[in-house]
């Protein structure tokens, strides 16, 4: 199989296992899509009253992110290619496929965790940066999505100033793509924050 197509499929299959929806299931005896927002990252789980499902659930999100962009890393390796751009197209592609799993209809999270997996992965100094920035942001206003929103939105002024542009173009529209798709996908968000009706880490709210 061409090295490209093996990579980029099997990082959207990585990408597209649906832990949060996978052990709500499990434990739980529910199906995570009717709580809350509806989608499988770890807040939403945390909805449930298990945080320790919904820490599980981040972790395993952002590992499958990591082990996405190794594989790729492998492959590309293996076959004399560029490593970073393969591990960049792969990042993309588990990004997607925790948004939209095959499995579950395409409906799936928000990528951030796995964005931050992919990220650590492939630009950890950067990534260490944005996290600093989504904590801040999660203690001075206790929204989830608001931190997410503001560190995704730095993402990229952080990673090109520690790369000194000094990056391949696939590496580069990486750093904005997914960065921008993470936002968008916080769409709903962003209009229930500037309506002042989004909901507070810790609050639950039905579906």
């Amino acid at each position: 199989m061409n090295p490209w197509l093996l990579t980029l499929v099997l990082a959207y299959l990585l990408g597209s296992i649906p832990f949060g929806y996978i052990l709500v299931r499990l434990f739980l005896k529910q199906d995570i899509r009717k709580t809350g927002s509806g989608n499988t990252g770890a807040t939403n789980v945390a909805r449930s009253g298990k945080k320790g499902l919904a820490i599980a659930t981040l972790l395993l999100d952002l590992l499958k992110g990591v082990a996405a962009v190794v594989i790729a890393r492998h492959i590309a390796a293996a076959h004399g290619m560029n490593t970073e751009d393969m591990a960049a197209a792969a990042a993309a592609m588990a990004i997607l496929g925790h948004i939209f799993p095959v499995w579950l209809s395409f409906r799936g999270g928000k990528g951030v965790a796995t964005g931050l997996g992919v990220f650590l992965a492939i630009s950890p100094l950067t990534t260490l940066c944005c996290l600093a920035v989504f904590i801040v942001v999660f203690m001075i206003w206790k929204y989830v999505s608001l931190a997410s929103i503001v560190a995704a939105a730095v993402f990229p002024v952080f990673a090109f100033l520690f790369s000194h542009g000094n990056v391949s173009p696939i590496v580069a529209a990486s750093f904005v793509v997914i960065p921008a798709v993470i936002i968008f996908k916080h769409h709903s968000n962003i209009q229930r924050l500037l309506k002042g009706t989004e909901n507070r880490f810790g609050k639950k709210k039905e579906a």
